[in-house]
């Protein structure tokens, strides 16, 4: 058996399955955040240790025995996690969440100093760990001279259940300390923010062993042991693992609270002006490229605030078919954006309001906004050599079959919708492990999922929405010139 454990923003999700994949229990715990300040974002990691053991218990009250005969564990994590700790591994502060934005000076310094980006192949955001580091050093000197260590959040849950300072590929590549291409630390990268190699935690690749599950956990746990620790990955990579996506002109688009839109790639190759994420694939000699948006779903979410309507009763009103793009365009910018513009100073807009329109209207318009940031997405990709064919579409937005049309006919690809809900990167971690067990080659392990329907693009309408993108896309520079 093998578990995977999704360390998530908001969450901690497990699933218990057998060599072949199949489900056998799953789990959930809440986490919560906190923002002391404007911008801020932290968590506490004992509370993902609390999370930890209560998934557990969960999936050994559903499954003892299933449990019991525990031979892997994989992890998957919310990325750029910046968790300090000392010489004894204690915790110095809260982690700094990727979704922090307070080191937006140090990361563009960070990002101008020589070199960096042909490290890392990425622009340095603010979201990254290196700035948070930086951060902590002008602002918080005593911490930082504390630090032994700093580890990205998955694996100070590796820490607790192995007792090893280790990380993998894909989850360091967004640290701006890793050397992508040569998939190792920079020494350059770490000494631009003041940091040294010995602080940073051993690589592995994410489906080699990354330790070794404590003695006390296994007598706690009712195993005999031994169970290994894969190497993980972060939680894209994860969830590309759980799809089957690691190889060129595979991917995937995620309509979640922010959205991505993610390549397989054979090779690394780098385009950091374009905004688009370079990293390292959760499994060795592939990498992965991504396109992320602040606010997809998000986007809905907010107007749903603003109308006081749920999101499922605005997208129901609308028809399951797109027939053509709305006159009223929407910028999801709501709190920044990452590909392609790297601007978190840009806000959102409507643009071509009507006395005429109405809720339907503004909800059409949302969606359509999404949708085109999207696209800026796909251009952004290809501009990098990136090809992509059909591409899975999952998360809570493709529970709208407007929206499942409209990004069809945007983005003029299909998009495969999956027959099992069980494929994301809490399956993927869990088949990290299967291959860190087993020794089972990753792409035997990491097949794509069944397939209940594919949704084609409207080629008759391809000319209106290409109009549509080309107005969306002349509107950025007048907002951002604006500000």
């Amino acid at each position: 058996m093998y578990l995977g454990l999704d360390l998530g923003t908001s969450g901690l999700r497990a699933i218990l399955t057998d060599e072949q994949g199949s489900v056998q229990a799953e789990a959930e715990a809440g986490l919560a955040l906190s923002h002391p300040h404007s911008g801020w974002s932290e968590q506490d990691p004992e509370d993902w240790i609390t999370a930890c053991k209560a998934v557990v218990a969960e999936i050994g009250r559903k499954a003892p025995r299933a449990l019991a005969g525990l031979r892997g564990i994989g992890l998957s994590g919310h990325m750029h996690g910046a968790t300090l700790i000392d010489g004894d591994d204690k915790v110095l502060r809260p982690c700094i969440l990727w979704n922090d934005t307070r080191s937006i000076a140090e990361a563009k310094a960070l990002d101008a100093a020589p070199q960096m980006r042909e490290i890392t192949g990425n622009i340095v955001f603010p979201g990254f760990t290196a700035p948070k580091l930086a951060w902590v050093k002008t602002h918080e000197p005593e911490l930082f001279d504390k630090t032994a260590k700093v580890l990205l959040p998955k694996d100070y849950l590796r820490l607790w259940l192995t007792g090893e300072h280790i990380s993998d590929m894909s989850d360091s590549a967004g640290t701006a300390w890793l050397d992508v291409g040569a998939r190792a630390w920079s020494d350059a990268a770490l000494a631009a923010s003041g940091m040294r190699r010995d602080q940073m935690p051993d690589l592995v690749e994410g489906s080699a062993a990354g330790g070794h599950l404590r003695a006390a956990l296994l007598s706690e746990w009712g195993i005999d042991g031994p169970v290994v620790v894969a190497g993980g990955a972060g939680d894209n990579a994860a969830a590309a693992c759980g799809m089957g996506c690691l190889s060129e002109g595979s991917g995937f688009v995620s309509l979640g609270t922010s959205g991505v839109l993610m390549a397989g790639r054979d090779h690394y190759a780098p385009a950091p002006n374009s905004a688009v994420h370079s990293f390292c694939h959760a499994v060795p000699d592939l990498w992965y490229q991504m396109g992320v948006i602040l606010a997809a779903t998000d986007s809905l979410n907010w107007l749903s605030r603003t109308l006081g309507e749920s999101p499922a009763t605005l997208s129901g009103r609308l028809p399951d078919v797109a027939s053509g793009p709305s006159d009223l365009t929407f910028l999801p910018y709501l709190s920044g954006e990452r590909t392609p513009h790297n601007d978190s100073e840009i806000r959102g807009a409507f643009v071509g309001l009507d006395v005429s329109m109405e809720r339907d209207d503004l909800t059409r318009a949302v969606i359509e906004g999404v949708a085109f940031a999207l696209r800026d997405n796909l251009v952004a990709l290809q501009s990098t050599g990136a090809k992509l064919g059909t591409v899975l579409a999952v998360g809570g937005g493709t529970r709208s079959r407007f929206w499942l049309t409209t990004l069809a006919n945007v983005l003029q690809l299909p998009l495969s919708l999956p027959s099992s809900s069980e494929l994301g990167a809490a399956l993927g971690a869990a088949r990290l492990a299967i291959c860190a067990d087993t020794g089972a080659a990753p792409s035997e392990v990491m097949t794509p999922p069944d397939i209940a329907q594919v949704i084609t693009p409207d080629l008759s309408l391809s000319e209106r929405y290409e109009a549509a993108f080309d107005r969306y896309r002349a509107l950025y520079p007048a907002l951002s010139n604006a500000g």
